[in-house]
Order: C-alpha cells, then structure tokens, then sequence
C-alpha cells in the first residue's frame, strides 16, 4: 500500500503531510464533454431554457464546486485557490459542450480534485438544468489534461 499515498504503512487512510513541501505555483487544467439531443443544445444556445442561462449557472457551479472540493472529497486539504476559469466549448457537429476548467494556486499541494471537480460539477449542472427535456445526455472523457508545479513539476495528457 505504500505507493498510494493516502495509506499508510499499516493501511490506514490518512491524509497526506504536506507540511515539508515547497510552496510553488500550481495549475490543473481538466476537460470534459457532455453530449445532447440537437434540440436540447439548440435549447441552451438560443437561452431558451426554463431555469435560464444554462452556461452561466454551470460556469458558476464549477467555481463554488472547486472551493469546496474539501468537503467532498474526504482526504483533500482545504486549499487557497488563486484563480478558477471555466471555459465552454459548443460542438455542433457532434451536439456536445466541451467544459475545461482551470485552477491555479500558490501553495504545498496540487489542484488537479478540485480542477476536476469544478469540471464535473459544471457538467453535472447543464444535466441538471436540461433535463426536463433530455435525460439522455451522456458526461463523459473528464480528466487532467495538463499539470504544473511542485515537487513533480509538469505533466501533460498523450493526445
């Protein structure tokens, strides 16, 4: 168990000593996608929805989800979050919102839960807000696709 580091040597969870780390900028940035009915994209894009302005509610779900990632994930660290950008991505052709979340802070641990929970939340509420009229639509492919700062420095997902 001890390459996970939330186990300790006994197996117990425990939450990760991050006293003796450096302080550095940290940045995650995470991608997800939704896909819908022609209609139900049609809906949000023109506003038409019935509880309103489906991308901007989103876009603020996933900010408050991202502050508080530590009450919802159990062994995450309560963090100072520098920055939070939600970006949305409409695609015509295959009737999907593309979501990519960025977080960023200056501090002793990574952001990439609460960049990939602010990304599924943002998702999570364009489900909610749609559907009324589509209980198909389909979340799928969230992930980190970049990382930067502390001790392991950058990383980037293969295309």
């Amino acid at each position: 168990m001890n390459d996970f580091t939330h186990f300790d040597g006994a197996g117990k969870a425990q939450m990760v000593d991050v006293g003796a780390k450096d302080e550095t900028n940290r940045v995650a940035i995470v991608s997800g996608t939704i896909t819908m009915l022609p209609a139900t994209l049609a809906l949000i894009k023109s506003g038409g929805a019935k509880k309103g302005d489906v991308l901007g509610i989103a876009r603020i779900a996933a900010i408050q989800a991202s502050k508080k990632t530590s009450d919802l994930i159990p062994l995450c660290h309560p963090l100072a979050i520098t920055k939070v950008t939600v970006d949305f991505e409409i695609k015509e052709k295959t009737h999907s919102i593309t979501c990519t979340t960025t977080v960023e802070t200056w501090g002793k641990t990574g952001v990439e839960m609460e960049a990939l929970t602010a990304c599924s939340v943002g998702l999570l509420t364009i489900y909610d807000m749609c559907k009324a009229v589509d209980r198909g639509m389909l979340i799928k492919d969230v992930g980190l696709i970049q990382k930067s700062g502390g001790k392991s420095g950058s990383w980037s997902a293969s295309k």
